[in-house]
């Protein structure tokens, strides 16, 4: 489904007004990529860029040119990971934020078991 030009332009117009908003739209985008959305994460990372910096001024700064971020971004892009971590550290730069990724235990991860016949507790399994 494509998103219409007003869409974009009230992300962009919320992403100049709103620094808050420019580090969610680039935490959403990481977020994505690192739990293996890669097209939403690409679609988020090229609304970022739209939103703050712009392709041309990317371009400039990673010298990457500019219609190879394009392609990375665009529906069937596949950017190497070196650009795209360039990109990262760059748009980190230009929203003036500094993420980390951290190990987090999910609460899901511990399920009790049903008891062994025989038994009275049940065993607890952690991954």
């Amino acid at each position: 489904m494509a998103l219409t030009r007003d869409f974009r332009e009230t992300v962009q117009a919320d992403a100049k007004r709103d620094p808050a908003f420019r580090r969610g739209l680039l935490s959403d985008a990481l977020e994505s990529l690192l739990s293996g959305e890669v097209t939403l994460g690409k679609e988020l990372l090229r609304d970022n860029i739209n939103a703050t910096v712009g392709f041309p001024k990317l371009a400039a700064h990673t010298k990457i040119h500019v219609k190879t971020l394009h392609q990375m971004f665009g529906p069937n892009g596949n950017p190497t990971a070196s650009n795209l971590f360039e990109v990262v550290a760059y748009l980190q730069r230009a929203v003036g934020v500094r993420f980390e990724v951290r190990s987090t235990r999910a609460a899901l991860r511990t399920k009790k078991l049903p008891a062994p016949r025989g038994t009275k507790q049940a065993a607890a399994v952690s991954c």
